[in-house]
């Protein structure tokens, strides 16, 4: 009997922040145990909604966006975009410089294989989100991973970034606001990888999408900002910012010297026209979104949901035996350091998955992340202080007597 298998493609492929141990959870879902999920940073479970001025802009305009848009977005939300843009300081950009997509992880598949011929390298931080990762590979690249040093608030470390650099490689991927880590890269770090993307004629990916997630008062720079002779393309959307990831509305800008990428910007053309358009509902709250609606700033400040359930989980990680963190400065994710020796811990994922069965609450394990050592795990912090503090309770418990 002919079986069917999946690609070969594949192979090299992870996304583990929906894998094996999510699998493993809905498992025990479907046999009535209840699970806390701190996997996904996905705000609306957890009680965060979208600003009312959103849902009665979708509702107001759903009559009118049953149709295909132009595949690179209606005008309004590119008119919208394209000033956000320029509060950002991103320079030389045109509403045909702007793409909408079905939040910024569709626009991560079509960068890549727009670009990407087999063999050639991507830098790609380390720890980093795994679809970068998993899109380069799919499209026949090879992404090489450079380290971002938790001794060093988790900041790129260029050095190691200089030393990966090869004829093979087209570009560098930045992802700041950084998940997992919650680093916010300040502009001396940015300039020093502007400068080596100058030096070795290099593309640069900024995904953005938590820029306005920014906590302590920190301003978030854009690289493109800084490189006004260099190709960028900047990814960005409202998952995050406006809680609504379920919409799915996301974009990305070119900027700098696009003259030197004609025959790049074709290809995206024909990726975005290959799709049609992204989700034309979703594309019409833009505006609103950056113009008018309030986004999550009330939970940013202290007293905010979002500042003192950083504040909580940073204080109970790092009072835990055998784990320590770096404060988080955006986003709401905290990438602890678990003591491998202490717990003889060599399997990261088994060490969640084991916590997981025991006291049921979700993590993601840290080589889901690319990164490279069994020392590291990714705790969301969005549920309310009351549930992180179960949370926390539970692995202080756990550890006590854990060996792996």
């Amino acid at each position: 009997m002919r079986t069917f298998h999946k690609s070969t493609k594949l192979d090299e492929v992870c996304y583990d922040v929906r894998g094996p141990v999510l699998d493993a959870a809905n498992d025990m879902i479907e046999q009535g145990i209840d699970v806390l999920k701190l996997n996904i940073g996905n705000p609306a479970p957890f009680g965060f909604r979208a600003p009312k001025e959103i849902l009665h802009e979708m509702m107001q305009t759903l009559e009118d966006t049953q149709g295909y848009s132009d595949s690179h977005g209606i005008a309004s939300a590119r008119e919208a975009i394209l000033e956000y843009t320029k509060t950002k300081q991103i320079p030389n950009v045109s509403l045909r410089d702007i793409y909408t997509g079905n939040g910024v992880s569709e626009l991560i598949n079509m960068v890549t294989q727009g670009l990407i011929d087999n063999g050639d390298e991507i830098l790609v931080p380390s720890p980093d989100y795994p679809l970068w990762t998993g899109c380069v590979t799919l499209a026949g690249g090879k992404a090489v991973h450079y380290t971002c040093d938790e001794q060093s608030d988790w900041y790129p470390d260029i050095e190691d970034m200089r030393r990966k650099i090869t004829d093979k490689t087209k570009a560098i991927v930045i992802i700041n606001p950084n998940n997992p880590t919650g680093a916010v890269y300040p502009r001396e770090v940015l300039e020093q990888i502007a400068n080596l993307a100058r030096e070795h004629e290099l593309i640069l990916f900024s995904d953005e999408i938590y820029d306005r997630l920014t906590l302590d008062g920190i301003e978030h720079t854009s690289i493109a900002a800084l490189a006004p002779d260099l190709f960028c393309i900047t990814l960005n959307g409202l998952s995050k910012s406006h809680m609504i990831a379920g919409f799915r509305c996301g974009w990305m800008v070119l900027s700098g010297a696009k003259d030197r990428a004609k025959g790049y910007i074709e290809g995206l053309d024909m990726l975005s026209n290959m799709r049609l358009c992204s989700n034309v509902p979703a594309q019409s709250v833009i505006q609103t979104a950056l113009k008018h609606a309030k986004n999550a700033q009330d939970h940013l400040q202290p007293g905010g949901r979002i500042y003192e359930q950083r504040e909580y989980i940073y204080r109970a990680i790092n009072d835990i035996p055998g784990l320590s963190a770096v404060k988080p400065k955006a986003a709401f994710y905290i990438f602890p350091r678990i003591d491998t020796k202490k717990f003889h811990i060599m399997d990261d994922e088994q060490f969640v998955l084991d916590f997981l069965r025991e006291k049921h609450v979700l993590f993601t394990h840290g080589r889901g992340f690319n990164w490279g050592q069994p020392d590291h795990f990714r705790i969301v912090y969005l549920p309310e202080l009351c549930q992180l503090r179960q949370a926390t309770e539970k692995l202080s418990d756990f550890l006590a007597n854990y060996r792996q």
